[in-house]
């Protein structure tokens, strides 16, 4: 559950809350109506729907710990449902304090943009990996992502990209095997390597993690990465791990991401850059507000 936690956003987190209590809220009203002593029938009791409305808030209420319900006399399930919703009560503010508590140490350092885009190699920043691809039509995968987190300096930040697919085993015996596959990466002196390493960063500025796919690309789905076949297999999806250090403490900051290989993490295109302006903070260089945007109509787009 603290995991489950740790990886919901806030807003979630009290949809999801108030929406469980408001279900309960109704689940008590309605069996307090049905078991209220009243000469009315069922169905006019189920018609009134300002006093249904009305026990619903009221069971709400007694639910968050704010009120109480009113049992009956001698009625031995409105004594069950009103002890359900003060039990309820009494430990809705030590889940609420327990969340906050959980989400106030769950540090997710990196904010991701919401695809991968896939471009000419030439585009890449790297002026030696571009000119060792120029005039080609190979493309590269660019990973973009920033750290988010204000008067907080990191050093010594690493990225790396595994493959992961399903594949049938080596035995021949009709069964899927699990494999993971480190994939190069472009390093900062343009040459491949397993890890990109950043010794400097700026506070809050982009990074882009460049993975080359080692051949041209016309259409999605991928069909190869790096050599490797995809065509038929299952499961194939990018993991792309991010680690760094803390300036002052030493604290390790981790993340990662998981891109798969179709339209729906992936896009053709160059993205829009955000332009360094060493004269203004880096949260006001111009492109942060596109940042998941791709260049519109882009002649470096690969096509067939």
């Amino acid at each position: 559950m603290r995991w489950w936690i740790a990886g919901r956003t806030v807003h979630a987190l009290l949809l999801t809350a108030l929406g469980g209590l408001a279900g309960l809220a109704v689940a008590i009203a309605t069996m307090w109506t049905l078991t209220e002593r009243s000469p009315r029938s069922v169905g006019v009791r189920f018609s009134d729907h300002e006093q249904l409305f009305d026990l619903s808030l009221t069971a709400l209420r007694a639910c968050v710990g704010t009120d109480n319900l009113q049992p009956e006399p001698d009625s031995t399930p409105h004594q069950l449902l009103a002890t359900l919703a003060s039990v309820t009560g009494s430990l809705v503010p030590a889940v609420l304090l327990g969340i906050v508590l959980i989400k106030m140490f769950t540090v997710r350092p990196l904010v991701w943009r919401d695809k991968a885009s896939v471009s000419l190699a030439t585009m890449s920043h790297s002026p030696v990996f571009a000119d060792a691809n120029r005039g080609g039509r190979r493309a590269v995968i660019a990973v973009r992502f920033y750290q988010h987190i204000l008067n907080v300096d990191i050093m010594d930040a690493r990225a790396e990209a595994h493959l992961r697919f399903l594949e049938e085993s080596p035995r021949r015996d009709g069964l899927l095997a699990l494999y993971k596959q480190r994939l190069k990466v472009v390093g900062e002196d343009g040459v491949l390597c397993d890890e990109r390493v950043w010794r400097v960063v700026e506070q809050t500025a982009p990074f882009t993690l460049w993975i080359p796919v080692g051949s041209p690309v016309d259409t999605l789905p991928l069909t190869s990465l790096q050599g490797k076949d995809l065509r038929g297999l299952l499961g194939v999806r990018i993991l792309v791990r991010f680690s760094a250090r803390a300036v002052g403490t030493g604290t390790e900051l981790n993340d990662e991401r998981w891109f798969s290989l179709d339209d729906e993490s992936l896009e053709l295109g160059q993205f829009v850059p955000v332009k360094p302006d060493l004269e203004l903070p880096v949260n006001t260089w111009e492109g942060w507000g596109e940042f998941d945007a791709l260049r519109p109509e882009d002649p470096t787009r690969p096509a067939s």
